[in-house]
């Protein structure tokens, strides 16, 4: 097929300093090679990620910067050797583009803890030397082992925070067994992974409790979400009435929080899996010796479990609760999310407002 996209400019929306200020910005994607797939961007999730690497969190972005790696789209175009896809499909892409492909996590289809470091979608760099732009874009170029299908009657908005709110809790908890019915679990923080957290539970067959500092939450999290139960974390006596009551906690809280009066709810032999990143982690030996508890850490996951995550949502018709925005509203949207006002991830309408 020919490659017209070599030569074509992408419009995408980019920060070009650490204020994180997004504006329009043209670039080119690279041609398509014979493994690649080129799509065409229908939506991209906005994710916290998206404010660390626009603002310089991590003192290394790479600007002019375009992020977004909760990316769903058509495919417009395939390389010679992809099987896989075909012009038309409904394709995703989530937060690695690339990998060495030959260590034992890429041969276990566990590319994220890939040996040399999976190449983020956004602001890696890529085997050509090329720095990565994401999914505020109108289009992008990816190996295709890197692309996951979307069912056809699965709404391309409400799958673009699968790719990574979706999987980021998907993965540990059927890494660590959380899909046994009549199970309990906590989740901890209620906003894109933790409402994903509370879906997947449920859909698992567990109760639920969503512990949280803020009251406000809790209609939404047992009527809207279908959590059994609501905690507040910040009172001692909620707290205390639940100790060793769950057999999991997912922590999706990204600021800093004590961990012994959660570790106190668990039962013996409990898991808790952090999911977010803190600033520290620290808790008392007695929280984790006394009881067999086990704390465990995690990031996104693999392309096998990511496809099965996808598959799941769409055989229990699990969708994410999203408020769909124009990406001239991205700047607002960041800001909102530093301030967790969002019910629960934003997903920017690429194919309708990127002109």
């Amino acid at each position: 097929m020919s490659s017209l996209s070599a030569n074509e400019d992408c419009l995408g929306w980019a920060a070009r300093d650490a204020s994180g200020v997004l504006s329009p910005y043209s670039f080119n994607r690279r041609a398509v090679r014979s493994d690649d797939v080129s799509i065409k961007i229908t939506h991209c999730g906005v994710c916290y990620a998206d404010v660390i690497w626009t603002r310089n969190g991590h003192g290394d972005s790479k600007y002019p910067l375009v992020p977004g790696h909760e990316i769903v789209g058509i495919v417009q175009e395939v390389g010679s050797n992809v099987n896989r896809f075909k012009v038309g499909d409904h394709v995703g892409v989530g937060t690695y583009v690339n990998s060495c492909r030959d260590c034992e996590y890429c041969n276990d289809e566990e590319e994220v803890n890939c040996v040399k470091r999976p190449v983020l979608t956004f602001n890696g760099v890529d085997d050509d030397g090329t720095i990565t732009k994401g999914g505020y874009s109108s289009y992008i170029v990816v190996h295709d082992r890197y692309c996951f299908r979307i069912p056809d009657d699965y709404p391309l908005a409400s799958a673009a925070p699968l790719l990574c709110a979706g999987i980021t809790v998907y993965s540990p908890m059927i890494r660590h067994k959380m899909n046994q019915p009549g199970k309990s679990l906590g989740v901890i923080g209620l906003g894109g992974l933790g409402h994903m957290a509370v879906k997947f539970g449920k859909a698992f067959g567990l109760n639920v409790t969503v512990l949280s500092t803020s009251i406000s939450k809790k209609q939404e999290a047992l009527t809207l979400l279908g959590a059994d139960k609501f905690v507040v974390s910040s009172d001692q006596e909620q707290m205390k009435a639940e100790a060793k009551s769950l057999d999991f906690i997912i922590d999706t809280a990204a600021g800093d929080h004590p961990f012994d009066p959660y570790m106190s709810l668990l039962k013996t032999g409990g898991v808790l899996v952090l999911v977010g990143f803190p600033s520290e982690v620290k808790f008392h030996p007695a929280s984790l010796n006394i009881g067999m508890k086990t704390v465990s850490g995690s990031v996104t996951g693999g392309t096998k479990s990511t496809q099965e995550m996808i598959d799941f949502c769409s055989a229990h018709k699990i969708y994410p609760n999203i408020e769909v925005i124009p990406i001239h509203y991205a700047n607002e949207a960041l800001q909102r999310l530093i301030k967790r006002d969002v019910r629960y991830r934003f997903v920017i309408d690429i194919e309708n407002s990127l002109k």
